[in-house]
Formats: structure tokens, sequence, C-alpha cells
């Protein structure tokens, strides 16, 4: 992928896993706003968490939710029936992948997790 704009910082890191622990509301803001003070982000705003129950596909039912960052932001995608996660971090600010990962992985007690970091 061409940089169109090289003289702003960005970094992008997209994780996709299995979980095994306990996940619901309070669960999901716990994870964007610890993971964002682990990784030195500052914060803005409260996470903004949104479960369409009944809403859409039953195997799609689960948590859509999103942490404003000073330096941009991160989205939680949680398919509740698949147990599946996926998160976005996308920043103006370097941070570190490998701590982002390894915080993830430890939270969502995932027994698998792939990243792609861009």
């Amino acid at each position: 992928m061409k940089d169109l704009a090289p003289e702003i910082t960005r970094q992008r890191l997209l994780m996709e896993g299995y979980y095994t622990s306990e996940i619901n509301h309070q669960r999901v803001e716990e994870f964007l706003s610890g993971i964002a003070a682990h990784l030195n982000l500052r914060t803005y705003g409260k996470p903004i968490i949104h479960a369409p129950e009944g809403l859409g596909k039953a195997e799609n039912q689960g948590y859509d939710a999103f942490i404003p960052l000073i330096d941009s932001g991160i989205s939680l995608y949680v398919w509740s029936s698949k147990k599946f996660f996926a998160v976005v971090l996308f920043t103006c600010k370097i941070f570190d992948k490998e701590q982002a990962v390894q915080f993830t992985k430890n939270f969502f007690q995932s027994p698998e997790l792939e990243f792609q970091s861009f």
C-alpha cells in the first residue's frame, strides 16, 4: 500500500482471535480503557458500546465498541456466539505493537490470536 501522507505519523494494528474469558458490557469497557492505559494512549471520552441484540443475524450478535483517543481511536468487535473478536488500533502516535498483542491475548485469554500491523 502506498503511503499517501508520509508527513502524518500513523500506526495501525489489526488483531483477531478467539476468546475463552467472560465478555460482557463491563468487560468490553475494561478492555478498551485498559489497552489505552497500557499503551500510554490518552483518551478523551468513555468507551461507546453497542450491543444490537435482536437486530441482524443471530451469528453476528455481540458488541461493537470504540474509545476515542487524543491521537485517534480503538475499535473492538465481538461475535458472542463464535467467541471471536477483532480489534483495530489506529493512532497518530507510535505504540509498542508487541505490548498491544500481549495485553489483548491475556485479557481475552485467547488461545489463538493473529495480528497485522500496517
